[in-house]
């Protein structure tokens, strides 16, 4: 009769399986500095020779890997897309061009899949490199240039299960990936703009200027006005700030709420003090072409260091007139924080 008890957990045992396996799959990955040799060189070289672009191709867990070298190719600069074989040999080859360079990921360098549509590719003229285990194999053979990624096991008890040979390829293509976005000088810029959607490239292509509010939006007041009208200018605008410009509108000084809330301590009397008797003369300003992400920064440097927190800001000109005006709000909306 079966069984149906599910066995003890022992907590000991697992922990000392997965260190072994993290530790045998380093071990792997270790392996491979070695192997950065004259076919890592020419695989670059040739990549950066294409007109065309970078098809990676394999299939069961070196399709996934390859896969993601695909797609890790593409964000840094190679362009590059992932062509499953079984799918080529229906149609999908004419999504290849003469242009173009294929690269084969195949541990054994024997995958019936790549191999069976090898001598038409290589019939149209189009350059290969194979990611494999065995330099003696019929894809590595074939190659224009050869990565080799043998290890000495898998990290699988069995020895069966693709683990260290999967991290293995993986690292070598990110290896790959990385040294041509080094030689093609792509960008922390170039790389926000592939990446338009995410934190990353909002926070390398958002500028103050991109958030900022302008126009009858900013609480400004004349440098004669009271304190009580700089307070109903502040409250108006909502943005947590409200400035003392000169007749040129360049700030004089600013006031906050924090500034509102001390004064109400210091039982200030609102309605008979002028404006220039509480402002802050020595604010904290940006200009417009600075990134937002500076802003957080300094925000969050100001709030470990300053006196007090630093949650709306004003944008100001080289002549230091205001253009502009941004809280820590805007900042939430936009993603940055």
């Amino acid at each position: 009769m079966h069984d149906n008890r599910k066995p003890a957990i022992d907590s000991k045992a697992l922990c000392t399986e997965g260190r072994r396996v993290i530790t045998e799959e380093a071990k792997a990955v270790a392996g491979l500095a070695d192997r950065v040799d004259a076919g890592f060189v020419e695989a670059c070289r040739l990549i950066l020779g294409l007109k065309g672009r970078v098809v990676v191709s394999g299939i069961g867990k070196s399709g996934h890997v390859g896969r993601k070298i695909a797609a890790t190719l593409a964000s840094t600069g190679t362009p590059a897309f992932f062509v499953h074989p079984g799918e080529a040999g229906h149609g999908d080859l004419g999504m290849i061009t003469p242009d173009d360079l294929l690269i084969a990921v195949s541990y054994s360098g024997e995958t019936p899949e790549l191999l069976t549509i090898l001598p038409i590719l290589k019939g149209i003229g189009c350059r290969l490199i194979t990611m494999a285990g065995k330099p003696d194999s019929t894809l590595a053979v074939q190659a224009d240039a050869f990565l080799h990624i043998a290890i000495e096991r898998e990290a699988c008890p069995n020895n069966l299960a693709p683990t260290s040979s999967t991290t293995a390829t993986l690292v070598m293509g990110d290896a790959l990936a990385v040294a041509l976005q080094h030689q093609r000088g792509f960008s922390a810029q170039d790389f926000a703009r592939t990446h338009p959607g995410g934190i990353l490239g909002r926070r390398l292509l958002l500028y103050v200027r991109d958030l900022m509010h302008g126009g009858e939006a900013l609480p400004l007041v004349p440098e004669d006005s009271s304190l009580q009208a700089l307070i109903l200018e502040m409250s108006a605008k909502q943005l947590g700030i409200a400035g003392v410009v000169d007749a040129e509108r360049r700030l004089i000084g600013i006031f906050t709420d924090g500034d509102l809330r001390r004064a109400l301590a210091d039982s200030v009397d609102i309605y008979r003090i002028q404006a220039l008797e509480v402002i802050n003369r020595n604010p904290v300003t940006v200009g417009p072409d600075l990134l937002a992400a500076e802003v957080v920064k300094l925000m969050r440097d100001h709030a470990q260091h300053g006196p007090h927190a630093l949650n709306s800001i004003f944008v100001v000109d080289e002549q230091n007139h205001v253009v502009g005006a941004l809280n820590t709000h805007d900042l939430l909306r936009s993603g940055i924080i």
